[in-house]
């Protein structure tokens, strides 16, 4: 299982929200597996998506596209990681 973790998600996003952003710029491979949300002070919500079935880097590549970017006028962070 690989996960993309992002950070300073707008507050009130909810899941589907979520999913159909990263389903914009995600490869089609990437299956949905969860999302978790990751308490804070809440001044940056972040979440972990998790994926099944990833291809060697295309996590990566989705990654790199979604870092830095403006989405519902807040810079998002990503990171990746394979458990």
């Amino acid at each position: 299982m690989s996960n993309l973790w992002i950070a300073n998600i707008e507050p009130g996003t909810d899941d589907e929200e979520l999913k159909a952003f990263i389903r914009k710029y995600a490869p089609p491979e990437l299956e949905f597996a969860a999302i978790e949300r990751v308490e804070g002070d809440g001044s940056r919500p972040a979440a972990v998506v998790k994926f099944n079935g990833t291809r060697f880097g295309s996590l990566d590549k989705l990654r790199l596209r979604l870092d830095g970017m403006y989405w519902k006028g807040r810079r998002i962070a990503c990171s990746t990681s394979s458990l």
